[in-house]
């Protein structure tokens, strides 16, 4: 069943109306009608069902009839922290991203990745990310829409390591694979690097605040590529795949 986001907090008889694309879709495209049953999802972990009570293309009223436990999402809570890559790049790795599970996404500057220093495009950008981890909640089935953060420096993504159990940074094709540890993992934060990769001081700088170095075999991969199979490769050995 297709679902649809709702934005605020949900609860069983509650009234709700889904405006915009949303409701052209679901009237002109799915073509339902009154007293249909649709599902929606608010991003927190709920399935909610709900009743058109009237349908337009511009306007769906429904009412939420019932709210379930949604429990696709990974049992580990990955985030990837990314070094900042031209836009497309960066919109197609939220999209990919959020359905392999990360629980967070924090983009940062580092010496090879040039920081966007105006403020309403960076707003911009993160607006347009988040509404891109909707649609693919939408698509993977997802409960949680991951908490999408604005850039930051490379020493303040390093330093957040110390929040987490892990902190793996991938530095390229000569560097060991990485392994599971005997301890149990629940957080993890893996760092990505640019296109033209971490400099040789900052990797440095990660170790000394406790970040594994890990690589991904021989082949050299390029950054947005290197990011998604970071993530399958940590949800593997930790996570549900």
């Amino acid at each position: 069943m297709r679902r649809f986001f709702i934005d605020k907090p949900a609860s069983i008889g509650m009234p709700h109306t889904i405006q915009g694309p949303d409701a052209k879709h679901i009237a002109s495209v799915l073509r339902m009608k009154q007293g249909d049953t649709i599902g929606m999802f608010d991003g927190k972990g709920h399935t909610l069902m709900a009743r058109i009570n009237a349908i337009s293309p511009k306007a769906v009223q429904v009412t939420i009839t019932d709210m379930l436990a949604f429990d696709t999402d990974s049992p580990v809570h990955i985030t990837l922290g990314q070094a900042l890559l031209k836009d497309k790049k960066m919109d197609g790795l939220v999209r990919q991203l959020t359905e392999l599970g990360i629980s967070e996404w924090l983009p940062f500057e580092t010496e090879r990745a040039v920081p966007d220093r105006n403020r309403m495009h960076v707003s911009q950008r993160i607006a347009r990310w988040e509404s891109i981890a909707r649609e693919s909640l939408k698509q993977c089935e997802r409960g949680m829409l991951p908490r999408i953060h604005p850039p930051v420096s490379f020493d303040e993504v390093v330093d957040a390591a110390a929040a987490y159990d892990m902190g793996i940074i991938f530095t390229g094709n000569d560097t060991p694979a990485l392994e599971k540890t005997a301890q149990p993992v629940s957080r993890i934060l893996i760092l990505i690097g640019p296109e033209g990769g971490f400099t040789a001081g900052e990797i440095d700088h990660a170790r000394a605040k406790g970040l594994i170095p890990a690589g991904m075999g021989p082949r050299i991969l390029k950054a947005d590529t290197a990011a998604v199979a970071a993530c399958a490769l940590v949800q593997h050995i930790f996570g549900d795949m």
